[in-house]
């Protein structure tokens, strides 16, 4: 593999270029993550140097979903951590049980493992009926791959060890139709989500909600860009409602930390007013 080291003002004139020609806005992802990515991405696919990078990304529109592929991280499992789905099974969702309609925001929803588990939940809890979930990430493609909810079949049996130490009380096969390699989720859980491209850095509130969870998104951002979107999340949540982040990620030292109130050692904080 080419190895070579990005520095700041390349990746600047590159994020310059990507924001001008196809206004994506990457500017304020944290320079570390983007670097190594950047690097990464010029050795996997052999450019010669930093400049034909550079000019093929101008010069060929359709390596933009590849760039924003590598860059944008799409790391995630059903039911991944286990025991934070437990205290939403038994803790949060017992709090917005009483709402007459629920709203759900999957915020960075990668490839929709982590949406499915949620719909699983809500279906299990007796709500996925009166519940809307929208799962939301800046890639077109894996917010299709959401909206399929197809995924490998040797992906089940860990799934469903997950699901298990989540406090799943199903046959977790029952959920979903295996088909050669793949499998298919129920149309009944797919059919309680909206699933559309969302720029975290760009867009704005769209709704108001009970839940939203963005989980190992906000460590990739720098830190200007984490208090936008805390923000962001703030101005869409209503209060008493709950906002979930990742293992890494917390309010701490945020500008909004007086306001929410941590739940136990689990990652979610509620919104007191």
């Amino acid at each position: 593999m080419i190895e070579l080291k990005v520095n700041d003002a390349q990746v600047k004139e590159l994020l310059d270029d990507i924001m001008r020609l196809y206004g994506y806005d990457f500017s304020e992802y944290s320079k570390a993550s983007i670097i190594r990515r950047i690097n990464r991405l010029i050795s996997l696919d052999r450019f010669e140097d930093f400049a034909a990078f550079r000019n093929h990304l101008r010069r060929h529109p359709d390596y933009l979903k590849r760039f924003i592929e590598e860059v944008t991280v799409n790391v995630t499992e059903m039911f991944r951590d286990p025991l934070f789905y437990n205290y939403l099974r038994t803790t949060v969702f017992p709090e917005i049980a009483m709402r007459p309609f629920i709203r759900i925001w999957h915020a960075g929803c990668a490839t929709g493992e982590e949406v499915y588990s949620m719909a699983i939940l809500l279906k299990e809890s007796g709500l996925l009926h009166k519940s809307l979930i929208y799962a939301t990430d800046i890639n077109p493609d894996v917010v299709e791959k959401t909206r399929s909810g197809i995924f490998p079949l040797i992906r089940m049996r860990e799934y469903s060890e997950n699901y298990r130490m989540a406090g799943g009380t199903q046959d977790f096969s029952s959920y979903y139709t295996a088909q050669y390699d793949r499998v298919i989720f129920r149309d009944e859980l797919k059919e309680k989500m909206i699933c559309a491209t969302h720029n975290l850095v760009s867009d704005g509130s769209f709704n108001e909600f009970q839940l939203i969870l963005c989980r190992n998104v906000l460590i990739y951002f720098d830190r200007g860009l984490q208090e936008r979107v805390l923000d962001l999340f703030d101005a869409s949540l209503e209060r008493l409602g709950f906002l979930a982040l990742g293992t890494k990620e917390t309010l701490k030292f945020s500008g909004l930390q007086q306001r929410y109130k941590q739940q136990q050692k689990e990652r979610i904080w509620r919104k007191e007013y």
